[in-house]
């Protein structure tokens, strides 16, 4: 087995050390964060750090890296107070990963991309029209992490849209019918599939598959 040590990783070479890192923590969410400025010039950006945060109320988190140099997603969702949540799938995966070039605030990665701009309910930023799995999203707050100097976003869903035939009658929704992808490191793209889903596991019980059983 390889091994590495602190000093090991911090005397590698930076893409290196880069690399590495950034697949440590197994494979990661696939999303793309539309926002728009109060000039109305919309972003668009991949993020990998999406995470969930609450069922009641409806939370969800994403990383933000540090504000030093211009964040068009940062300044677009503390203006507006919105933002949206897209589901990355296999065939726009290439558009998706386009939007981590680092253009200029009054560019908009729609432009530069095959990604198309969507409007719903009335919210404010646009949803990708490509996705599978939209979410609008209400800023909540925000804290700063003094360690890396990245925030924390929290935002709290709500409008939430998806194709048909990706729903449970459980509420579960199948990722693997979406096509969503997962991301490993900065730039690899996984497919998913399911292995099983099991029931809620109790002391004592032994553990069952809910898809064995429906079948």
């Amino acid at each position: 087995m390889n091994y590495y040590n602190k000093e090991h990783i911090e005397k590698f070479d930076k893409q290196f050390r880069i690399n590495l890192v950034n697949s440590l923590s197994g494979y990661k969410s696939a999303n793309l964060i539309a926002t728009k400025s109060k000039d109305e010039v919309t972003n668009v950006a991949i993020y990998s750090s999406v995470i969930h945060l609450s069922s009641n109320p409806p939370l969800l988190g994403f990383i933000l890296r540090p504000t030093s140099v211009e964040r068009n997603t940062y300044d677009n969702l503390v203006s507006t107070g919105e933002f949206t949540v897209n589901h990355i799938h296999r065939d726009i995966i290439k558009e998706a990963h386009h939007t981590s070039a680092k253009y200029k605030g009054e560019i908009s990665e729609f432009d530069k991309t095959n990604l198309t701009e969507e409007y719903q309910k009335g919210f404010f930023p646009p949803f990708v029209k490509e996705a599978r799995i939209k979410m609008g999203c209400k800023l909540v707050n925000y804290y700063y992490i003094k360690e890396n100097k990245c925030r924390m976003i929290v935002g709290e869903i709500e409008h939430l849209f998806f194709d048909d035939g990706i729903e449970e009658k459980d509420g579960w929704l199948n990722l693997e019918k979406a096509e969503t992808v997962a991301i490993n490191g900065l730039d690899g793209y996984a497919e998913t599939h399911l292995i099983d889903r099991f029931d809620h596991a109790k002391p004592d019980k032994k553990v069952s598959s809910i898809i064995n059983e429906e079948k």
